[in-house]
Protein backbone atom coordinates (compact mmCIF):
# COMPACT_ATOMS: atom_id res chain seq x y z
CA UNK A 1 0.00 0.00 0.00
CA UNK A 2 1.43 3.42 -0.90
CA UNK A 3 2.41 5.80 1.82
CA UNK A 4 -0.29 8.42 0.71
CA UNK A 5 -3.21 6.30 1.56
CA UNK A 6 -4.96 6.03 5.21
CA UNK A 7 -6.94 3.06 4.31
CA UNK A 8 -7.20 0.42 1.22
CA UNK A 9 -10.16 -2.29 0.89
CA UNK A 10 -10.44 -4.40 -1.78
CA UNK A 11 -13.39 -6.81 -2.54
CA UNK A 12 -14.12 -6.32 0.61
CA UNK A 13 -17.13 -8.73 1.70
CA UNK A 14 -18.44 -9.86 5.20
CA UNK A 15 -21.58 -12.47 5.42
CA UNK A 16 -23.55 -13.59 8.64
CA UNK A 17 -25.29 -17.06 8.91
CA UNK A 18 -29.01 -16.88 10.49
CA UNK A 19 -30.51 -19.85 11.87
CA UNK A 20 -33.84 -20.34 11.88
CA UNK A 21 -33.62 -22.23 15.20
CA UNK A 22 -31.35 -22.56 18.05
CA UNK A 23 -30.59 -26.25 17.35
CA UNK A 24 -29.38 -25.97 13.52
CA UNK A 25 -26.53 -24.22 14.85
CA UNK A 26 -25.54 -27.44 17.07
CA UNK A 27 -26.64 -29.56 13.79
CA UNK A 28 -24.10 -27.80 11.93
CA UNK A 29 -21.59 -28.19 14.68
CA UNK A 30 -21.99 -31.97 15.06
CA UNK A 31 -22.83 -32.54 11.44
CA UNK A 32 -19.39 -31.09 9.38
CA UNK A 33 -19.99 -30.03 5.77
CA UNK A 34 -23.84 -29.61 6.01
CA UNK A 35 -24.99 -25.99 6.24
CA UNK A 36 -28.65 -25.16 7.85
CA UNK A 37 -28.01 -21.45 7.99
CA UNK A 38 -29.30 -18.99 5.49
CA UNK A 39 -26.83 -16.65 4.37
CA UNK A 40 -27.27 -12.98 4.63
CA UNK A 41 -24.05 -10.68 3.12
CA UNK A 42 -24.35 -7.72 4.87
CA UNK A 43 -20.95 -6.44 2.75
CA UNK A 44 -20.10 -7.43 -1.11
CA UNK A 45 -17.24 -6.22 -2.67
CA UNK A 46 -16.27 -3.24 -1.41
CA UNK A 47 -13.49 -1.16 -2.84
CA UNK A 48 -12.60 1.93 -1.86
CA UNK A 49 -9.37 4.06 -1.22
CA UNK A 50 -8.91 6.89 1.34
CA UNK A 51 -5.93 9.19 1.19
CA UNK A 52 -4.23 10.82 4.41
CA UNK A 53 -5.73 13.90 4.99
CA UNK A 54 -9.02 13.01 2.74
CA UNK A 55 -12.87 13.44 4.70
CA UNK A 56 -14.87 10.65 3.00
CA UNK A 57 -18.46 10.80 3.80
CA UNK A 58 -20.61 7.34 3.46
CA UNK A 59 -24.32 8.20 3.33
CA UNK A 60 -26.69 4.76 2.73
CA UNK A 61 -30.08 4.12 4.43
CA UNK A 62 -30.16 2.13 7.91
CA UNK A 63 -29.36 -1.50 7.18
CA UNK A 64 -27.22 -0.60 3.89
CA UNK A 65 -23.89 -1.59 5.73
CA UNK A 66 -22.22 1.22 6.79
CA UNK A 67 -22.11 0.03 10.35
CA UNK A 68 -20.42 -3.21 9.41
CA UNK A 69 -17.96 -1.22 7.30
CA UNK A 70 -16.76 0.87 9.42
CA UNK A 71 -16.45 -1.59 12.38
CA UNK A 72 -14.02 -3.67 9.55
CA UNK A 73 -11.70 -0.50 9.27
CA UNK A 74 -11.89 -0.01 12.75
CA UNK A 75 -10.89 -4.05 13.31
CA UNK A 76 -13.40 -4.73 15.69
CA UNK A 77 -15.18 -7.00 12.64
CA UNK A 78 -12.85 -9.21 10.25
CA UNK A 79 -14.44 -9.51 6.94
CA UNK A 80 -15.60 -12.86 5.09
CA UNK A 81 -13.20 -11.88 2.16
CA UNK A 82 -10.84 -9.49 0.87
CA UNK A 83 -8.48 -7.39 2.10
CA UNK A 84 -8.67 -4.55 4.60
CA UNK A 85 -5.33 -2.41 5.17
CA UNK A 86 -4.75 0.28 7.85
CA UNK A 87 -1.96 2.92 7.71
CA UNK A 88 -2.29 4.45 11.06
CA UNK A 89 -3.63 5.10 14.66
CA UNK A 90 -7.54 4.47 14.31
CA UNK A 91 -9.71 6.51 16.43
CA UNK A 92 -13.76 5.53 16.27
CA UNK A 93 -17.01 6.53 17.74
CA UNK A 94 -19.17 3.54 16.13
CA UNK A 95 -22.00 3.33 19.05
CA UNK A 96 -22.62 5.64 22.01
CA UNK A 97 -20.79 3.86 24.99
CA UNK A 98 -18.78 1.31 23.11
CA UNK A 99 -15.28 1.77 24.85
CA UNK A 100 -16.82 2.85 28.16
CA UNK A 101 -17.48 1.04 31.41
CA UNK A 102 -20.82 2.89 32.87
CA UNK A 103 -19.90 1.98 36.49
CA UNK A 104 -16.38 4.09 35.82
CA UNK A 105 -16.60 7.96 36.25
CA UNK A 106 -16.01 10.32 33.75
CA UNK A 107 -12.05 11.04 34.60
CA UNK A 108 -11.38 7.03 35.13
CA UNK A 109 -13.37 6.42 31.89
CA UNK A 110 -10.95 8.96 30.10
CA UNK A 111 -8.10 7.33 31.10
CA UNK A 112 -9.46 3.69 30.46
CA UNK A 113 -10.74 4.54 26.77
CA UNK A 114 -7.78 6.21 26.26
CA UNK A 115 -5.45 3.42 26.69
CA UNK A 116 -7.93 1.28 24.33
CA UNK A 117 -7.13 3.63 21.73
CA UNK A 118 -3.24 3.59 21.93
CA UNK A 119 -2.68 6.41 24.73
CA UNK A 120 0.06 5.93 27.14
CA UNK A 121 -0.26 6.85 30.87
CA UNK A 122 2.08 9.97 29.91
CA UNK A 123 -0.08 11.12 27.08
CA UNK A 124 -3.29 10.76 28.64
CA UNK A 125 -2.14 12.51 31.77
CA UNK A 126 -0.54 15.68 29.68
CA UNK A 127 -4.15 15.58 27.40
CA UNK A 128 -6.53 15.62 30.17
CA UNK A 129 -6.88 19.23 30.35
CA UNK A 130 -7.82 19.56 27.09
CA UNK A 131 -9.71 16.15 26.71
CA UNK A 132 -12.40 17.55 30.11
CA UNK A 133 -11.84 21.50 28.66
CA UNK A 134 -13.60 20.38 25.20
CA UNK A 135 -15.81 17.85 26.71
CA UNK A 136 -17.07 20.93 29.49
CA UNK A 137 -19.65 18.25 31.62
CA UNK A 138 -18.33 20.53 34.59
CA UNK A 139 -19.02 18.48 37.87
CA UNK A 140 -19.82 15.21 36.21
CA UNK A 141 -16.88 14.68 35.31
CA UNK A 142 -16.43 12.32 39.08
CA UNK A 143 -19.66 10.79 38.55
CA UNK A 144 -20.54 7.51 36.63
CA UNK A 145 -21.16 7.63 33.26
CA UNK A 146 -24.26 5.70 33.87
CA UNK A 147 -26.01 9.06 35.24
CA UNK A 148 -25.02 11.16 32.19
CA UNK A 149 -27.08 11.78 29.58
CA UNK A 150 -26.65 11.10 26.16
CA UNK A 151 -25.26 14.45 25.23
CA UNK A 152 -23.02 14.70 27.67
CA UNK A 153 -22.02 10.55 27.22
CA UNK A 154 -20.88 11.75 23.42
CA UNK A 155 -19.58 14.94 24.54
CA UNK A 156 -16.49 12.65 26.48
CA UNK A 157 -16.26 9.61 24.24
CA UNK A 158 -15.84 12.79 20.98
CA UNK A 159 -13.26 14.39 23.30
CA UNK A 160 -11.37 11.47 24.03
CA UNK A 161 -11.12 10.12 20.57
CA UNK A 162 -10.27 13.92 18.63
CA UNK A 163 -7.32 13.93 21.70
CA UNK A 164 -5.82 10.78 20.86
CA UNK A 165 -3.86 11.87 17.96
CA UNK A 166 -5.73 9.60 15.33
CA UNK A 167 -4.20 9.20 11.80
CA UNK A 168 -7.94 8.26 11.05
CA UNK A 169 -10.93 9.15 12.66
CA UNK A 170 -14.09 7.44 12.10
CA UNK A 171 -17.68 9.11 13.35
CA UNK A 172 -20.96 6.89 12.84
CA UNK A 173 -23.54 9.20 13.34
CA UNK A 174 -21.86 10.32 16.86
CA UNK A 175 -22.77 14.40 16.13
CA UNK A 176 -26.53 13.99 16.06
CA UNK A 177 -26.98 13.22 19.61
CA UNK A 178 -24.88 16.79 20.46
CA UNK A 179 -26.51 20.58 20.93
CA UNK A 180 -25.88 22.91 17.87
CA UNK A 181 -23.15 25.00 20.08
CA UNK A 182 -21.00 20.96 20.73
CA UNK A 183 -21.65 20.37 16.83
CA UNK A 184 -20.22 23.29 15.75
CA UNK A 185 -17.62 23.13 18.30
CA UNK A 186 -16.77 20.05 16.29
CA UNK A 187 -17.16 20.71 12.89
CA UNK A 188 -14.32 23.23 13.85
CA UNK A 189 -11.81 21.10 15.27
CA UNK A 190 -12.34 17.92 12.45
CA UNK A 191 -11.35 20.93 9.77
CA UNK A 192 -8.15 21.57 12.26
CA UNK A 193 -7.49 17.68 12.38
CA UNK A 194 -8.03 17.89 8.41
CA UNK A 195 -5.40 20.54 8.07
CA UNK A 196 -2.96 18.44 9.79
CA UNK A 197 -3.77 15.46 7.38
CA UNK A 198 -6.03 13.15 9.74
CA UNK A 199 -8.04 11.08 7.30
CA UNK A 200 -11.63 11.16 8.47
CA UNK A 201 -14.45 8.88 7.98
CA UNK A 202 -18.00 9.88 8.41
CA UNK A 203 -21.25 8.13 8.52
CA UNK A 204 -24.08 10.89 8.81
CA UNK A 205 -28.01 11.47 7.38
CA UNK A 206 -27.20 14.85 7.95
CA UNK A 207 -26.49 16.03 3.91
CA UNK A 208 -25.24 19.46 4.74
CA UNK A 209 -23.12 17.90 7.04
CA UNK A 210 -21.45 15.68 4.47
CA UNK A 211 -21.55 19.01 1.61
CA UNK A 212 -19.71 20.96 4.52
CA UNK A 213 -17.04 18.65 5.53
CA UNK A 214 -16.17 16.43 3.04
CA UNK A 215 -13.68 15.96 0.03
CA UNK A 216 -15.47 12.31 -0.87
CA UNK A 217 -18.55 10.51 -0.78
CA UNK A 218 -19.85 6.92 -1.77
CA UNK A 219 -23.74 5.56 -1.75
CA UNK A 220 -23.73 1.91 0.10
CA UNK A 221 -26.93 -0.07 -1.00
CA UNK A 222 -27.80 -3.12 0.48
CA UNK A 223 -23.81 -3.66 1.42
CA UNK A 224 -22.25 -2.52 -2.17
CA UNK A 225 -21.08 0.59 -2.82
CA UNK A 226 -22.62 1.84 -5.72
CA UNK A 227 -21.53 5.23 -6.31
CA UNK A 228 -18.45 7.30 -5.59
CA UNK A 229 -17.66 10.67 -6.18
CA UNK A 230 -18.22 14.28 -5.28
CA UNK A 231 -20.39 15.49 -2.30
CA UNK A 232 -22.01 17.80 -4.20
CA UNK A 233 -22.90 15.05 -6.97
CA UNK A 234 -23.62 12.34 -4.48
CA UNK A 235 -25.89 13.87 -2.29
CA UNK A 236 -28.64 14.46 -4.70
CA UNK A 237 -27.79 11.12 -6.07
CA UNK A 238 -29.08 9.50 -3.04
CA UNK A 239 -31.81 11.81 -2.44
CA UNK A 240 -33.16 10.82 -5.84
CA UNK A 241 -32.95 6.92 -4.96
CA UNK A 242 -34.42 7.61 -1.29
CA UNK A 243 -37.41 8.70 -3.20
CA UNK A 244 -37.48 6.44 -6.07
CA UNK A 245 -38.61 3.67 -3.58
CA UNK A 246 -41.60 5.58 -3.09
CA UNK A 247 -42.83 6.33 -6.55
CA UNK A 248 -45.56 3.77 -6.19
CA UNK A 249 -47.07 5.20 -2.79
CA UNK A 250 -50.38 6.50 -3.52
CA UNK A 251 -50.63 9.76 -3.21
CA UNK A 252 -53.78 11.13 -0.97
CA UNK A 253 -56.63 12.67 -2.98
CA UNK A 254 -58.22 16.20 -2.38
CA UNK A 255 -61.37 14.02 -2.62
CA UNK A 256 -60.92 12.62 0.62
CA UNK A 257 -59.54 15.63 2.11
CA UNK A 258 -61.67 18.79 1.55
CA UNK A 259 -62.39 19.20 4.98
CA UNK A 260 -58.97 18.62 6.30
CA UNK A 261 -57.33 21.06 4.22
CA UNK A 262 -60.46 23.92 5.20
CA UNK A 263 -59.47 23.14 8.24
CA UNK A 264 -55.74 23.64 7.90
CA UNK A 265 -56.39 27.65 6.94
CA UNK A 266 -55.13 27.05 2.98
CA UNK A 267 -55.71 30.29 0.70
CA UNK A 268 -56.98 29.20 -2.90
CA UNK A 269 -55.87 30.39 -5.66
CA UNK A 270 -58.85 30.69 -7.38
CA UNK A 271 -57.86 33.36 -11.09
CA UNK A 272 -54.92 34.86 -12.11
CA UNK A 273 -53.41 36.77 -8.77
CA UNK A 274 -52.60 40.60 -8.87
CA UNK A 275 -48.88 41.00 -9.78
CA UNK A 276 -48.22 37.83 -12.24
CA UNK A 277 -45.50 38.20 -14.25
CA UNK A 278 -45.66 36.61 -17.86
CA UNK A 279 -42.36 34.99 -18.47
CA UNK A 280 -40.67 35.76 -21.94
CA UNK A 281 -39.89 32.44 -22.33
CA UNK A 282 -39.44 29.00 -21.14
CA UNK A 283 -36.55 26.69 -20.50
CA UNK A 284 -38.37 23.13 -21.61
CA UNK A 285 -35.14 20.92 -22.06
CA UNK A 286 -32.95 20.20 -18.92
CA UNK A 287 -29.83 17.87 -20.79
CA UNK A 288 -27.79 16.07 -18.48
CA UNK A 289 -29.62 16.89 -14.79
CA UNK A 290 -30.73 14.64 -12.30
CA UNK A 291 -34.46 13.98 -12.72
CA UNK A 292 -36.55 11.75 -11.22
CA UNK A 293 -40.26 10.96 -9.77
CA UNK A 294 -43.12 9.07 -10.93
CA UNK A 295 -44.44 11.40 -13.54
CA UNK A 296 -41.68 12.83 -15.08
CA UNK A 297 -42.27 15.96 -17.57
CA UNK A 298 -45.07 17.31 -15.05
CA UNK A 299 -42.82 19.90 -14.61
CA UNK A 300 -42.47 20.95 -18.90
CA UNK A 301 -40.76 24.37 -18.28
CA UNK A 302 -39.16 26.88 -16.01
CA UNK A 303 -38.58 30.38 -16.34
CA UNK A 304 -35.97 32.95 -14.72
CA UNK A 305 -36.64 36.93 -14.92
CA UNK A 306 -36.84 40.40 -13.80
CA UNK A 307 -39.96 41.80 -12.76
CA UNK A 308 -40.60 42.71 -16.35
CA UNK A 309 -41.10 39.20 -17.32
CA UNK A 310 -37.44 39.34 -19.50
CA UNK A 311 -35.07 36.00 -19.41
CA UNK A 312 -32.17 36.52 -17.05
CA UNK A 313 -29.68 34.70 -15.69
CA UNK A 314 -27.67 37.80 -13.20
CA UNK A 315 -29.01 39.43 -10.42
CA UNK A 316 -27.19 42.03 -8.40
CA UNK A 317 -27.54 41.82 -4.22
CA UNK A 318 -31.37 42.35 -3.24
CA UNK A 319 -32.73 42.25 -6.48
CA UNK A 320 -36.42 41.31 -7.67
CA UNK A 321 -35.96 37.66 -8.82
CA UNK A 322 -39.00 35.94 -10.34
CA UNK A 323 -39.24 31.90 -10.41
CA UNK A 324 -42.42 30.46 -12.91
CA UNK A 325 -42.63 26.76 -12.83
CA UNK A 326 -45.05 25.69 -15.83
CA UNK A 327 -46.81 22.49 -15.03
CA UNK A 328 -48.68 20.18 -17.87
CA UNK A 329 -51.88 18.73 -17.47
CA UNK A 330 -52.56 15.55 -14.89
CA UNK A 331 -54.27 13.80 -13.07
CA UNK A 332 -56.84 15.17 -10.47
CA UNK A 333 -56.16 12.29 -8.73
CA UNK A 334 -52.59 13.28 -7.16
CA UNK A 335 -53.96 16.90 -6.65
CA UNK A 336 -53.31 18.87 -4.83
CA UNK A 337 -50.12 19.77 -5.55
CA UNK A 338 -46.97 20.52 -4.01
CA UNK A 339 -44.75 23.00 -6.34
CA UNK A 340 -41.47 24.27 -4.45
CA UNK A 341 -38.14 24.98 -5.49
CA UNK A 342 -34.64 25.64 -3.76
CA UNK A 343 -31.04 27.70 -4.48
CA UNK A 344 -28.10 26.28 -3.13
CA UNK A 345 -24.51 27.46 -3.24
CA UNK A 346 -21.55 25.83 -5.20
CA UNK A 347 -20.66 22.96 -2.41
CA UNK A 348 -24.75 21.87 -3.02
CA UNK A 349 -25.80 23.51 0.74
CA UNK A 350 -29.56 24.88 0.78
CA UNK A 351 -29.64 28.64 1.02
CA UNK A 352 -33.17 29.15 0.50
CA UNK A 353 -36.20 26.98 -0.76
CA UNK A 354 -39.93 26.81 -0.47
CA UNK A 355 -43.10 25.44 -1.66
CA UNK A 356 -47.21 25.85 -1.76
CA UNK A 357 -47.48 23.45 0.95
CA UNK A 358 -44.79 25.52 3.24
CA UNK A 359 -47.10 28.33 1.90
CA UNK A 360 -50.48 26.97 2.54
CA UNK A 361 -51.38 27.88 -1.09
CA UNK A 362 -52.94 25.60 -3.45
CA UNK A 363 -55.26 25.90 -6.20
CA UNK A 364 -58.85 26.30 -6.35
CA UNK A 365 -60.28 22.73 -6.74
CA UNK A 366 -61.86 23.30 -10.06
CA UNK A 367 -58.65 23.56 -11.92
CA UNK A 368 -56.93 20.77 -10.62
CA UNK A 369 -55.68 18.61 -13.31
CA UNK A 370 -55.16 21.54 -16.03
CA UNK A 371 -52.42 22.88 -17.02
CA UNK A 372 -50.57 26.27 -14.76
CA UNK A 373 -47.78 28.12 -14.03
CA UNK A 374 -46.73 28.46 -10.81
CA UNK A 375 -44.84 31.70 -9.72
CA UNK A 376 -42.10 31.90 -6.77
CA UNK A 377 -41.79 35.89 -6.93
CA UNK A 378 -39.18 37.04 -3.69
CA UNK A 379 -35.70 39.24 -3.56
CA UNK A 380 -31.78 38.02 -3.38
CA UNK A 381 -30.51 39.09 -0.33
CA UNK A 382 -27.83 36.43 -0.71
CA UNK A 383 -23.77 36.35 -1.11
CA UNK A 384 -22.83 37.12 -4.71
CA UNK A 385 -21.26 34.06 -6.23
CA UNK A 386 -23.23 31.70 -8.60
CA UNK A 387 -26.13 29.44 -7.17
CA UNK A 388 -28.16 26.12 -9.03
CA UNK A 389 -32.05 26.04 -8.77
CA UNK A 390 -33.77 23.06 -8.31
CA UNK A 391 -37.63 22.80 -8.76
CA UNK A 392 -39.88 20.12 -7.81
CA UNK A 393 -43.50 18.69 -7.79
CA UNK A 394 -44.44 16.40 -5.18
CA UNK A 395 -47.44 15.21 -2.94
CA UNK A 396 -49.19 18.04 -0.73
CA UNK A 397 -47.36 17.05 2.91
CA UNK A 398 -44.58 18.91 4.70
CA UNK A 399 -42.79 15.59 4.87
CA UNK A 400 -43.89 14.54 1.19
CA UNK A 401 -41.85 10.96 0.62
CA UNK A 402 -44.27 10.48 -3.03
CA UNK A 403 -42.10 12.69 -5.97
CA UNK A 404 -43.49 13.21 -8.71
CA UNK A 405 -41.03 15.36 -10.63
CA UNK A 406 -37.86 16.50 -9.72
CA UNK A 407 -35.26 18.61 -11.31
CA UNK A 408 -31.50 18.80 -9.87
CA UNK A 409 -29.53 21.84 -11.24
CA UNK A 410 -31.94 22.98 -13.50
CA UNK A 411 -30.32 26.10 -14.19
CA UNK A 412 -28.16 28.80 -12.73
CA UNK A 413 -27.81 32.04 -11.78
CA UNK A 414 -24.92 34.57 -11.14
CA UNK A 415 -26.01 37.17 -8.13
CA UNK A 416 -23.38 40.35 -8.09
CA UNK A 417 -22.79 42.93 -6.56
CA UNK A 418 -21.59 46.53 -8.08
CA UNK A 419 -20.52 48.27 -4.54
CA UNK A 420 -18.12 47.60 -1.70
CA UNK A 421 -19.74 44.46 0.01
CA UNK A 422 -20.36 45.36 3.68
CA UNK A 423 -22.11 41.62 4.36
CA UNK A 424 -21.67 38.39 4.20
CA UNK A 425 -23.89 34.98 3.83
CA UNK A 426 -27.62 36.03 4.06
CA UNK A 427 -27.63 40.09 3.25
CA UNK A 428 -29.98 41.99 5.77
CA UNK A 429 -31.24 45.42 4.25
CA UNK A 430 -31.31 48.54 6.24
CA UNK A 431 -29.03 47.71 8.73
CA UNK A 432 -28.52 50.53 11.17
CA UNK A 433 -25.94 50.64 13.90
CA UNK A 434 -26.16 52.76 17.30
CA UNK A 435 -23.49 53.83 18.97
CA UNK A 436 -24.29 54.38 22.83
Amino acid sequence: MGEELAISLKNVSKCYKRYGRPVDKLKEVLLPGKNYAAEFWALRDVNLEIPKGETVGIIGQNGSGKSTLLQIIAGTLTPTTGDVLVNGRVSALLELGSGFNPEFTGRQNVFFNGRILGLSQEEIENKFDEIVAFADIGEFLDQPVKTYSSGMFVRLAFSVAINANPDILIVDEALAVGDIFFQQKCFKFLEKLREKGTAILLVSHDNQAILKLCDHAVILQHGQLTHSGQPSEIVPKYIELYYSQHTEESAPTILSQINTIAEMGIDYITDIPEGFVQPENFICEFPNKNRYGSMIGLINGISISGIDGKIKKIFEVGEEFILSVKISSHQVEICPLNIGFQIRDRLGQMIVGTNTCMLSLIINQGKFGQPLICQFQTKLPIYPQQYTIQVAVAEYEHDAKVIYDWIDNATVIDVISNSRLKQSGICFPDIVVANV
